[in-house]
């Protein structure tokens, strides 16, 4: 297939996800990560989609709530991007330290700031992870918020008089 993907890439084809296990002129065989296997014709595939192939991203969503300083959230996610780098374990597969892009969204709960990095091939998702881990427990050390749904629900009473408080429902 033109050299589209080889065995051991992870690549999605003809609506299928998987690891290449094998490729030959009439067919290409994906392993999916739960085991299953695919065999697919190559007249059905039209195009790949290779997530494996010479380099990869870390592409991460981090929320935090309103409230929360963006240039101190920028500082810890920095911070935390560098340690990662700075990892015997981990550093090695970082082709680029991660670093805060841009605030990508004003969502209904929180700030989105996008996170990007470039890895080795196929080490982004475990990467992704051990980030989003640190980034996790380094939030909870300083007390940076990440917020989570919720609703208030009131009832029969207008907020703001004295004397008034709304009735909890539990």
């Amino acid at each position: 297939m033109e050299d589209w993907y080889r065995i051991g890439d992870w690549v999605e084809i003809a609506g299928l996800e998987g690891e290449v296990e094998k490729v030959g002129s009439r067919r290409a065989i994906l392993r999916e990560i739960d085991g299953t296997m695919h065999v697919i014709p190559n007249s059905q595939i039209q195009f790949a989609s290779n997530h494996t192939r010479d380099w990869a991203r870390i592409n991460l969503y981090i929320t935090v709530a309103y409230k929360e300083d963006i240039s101190h959230v920028y500082q810890v996610i920095t911070d935390v991007c560098q340690g990662l780098k700075d990892d015997p374990d981990f550093g090695t597969k970082l082709t680029s330290t991660p670093s805060a892009m841009r605030v990508s969204n004003l969502g209904d709960h929180g700030v989105d700031i996008c996170v990007r990095g470039y890895t080795v091939d196929g080490e982004q998702w475990g990467l992704t992870g051990e980030l989003r881990k640190r980034i996790k427990n380094r939030f909870d050390e300083v007390g940076i918020e990440i917020p989570w749904p919720h609703t208030k629900v009131y009832f029969g009473n207008a907020l703001g008089k004295t004397g008034d408080s709304p009735k909890l429902i539990k």
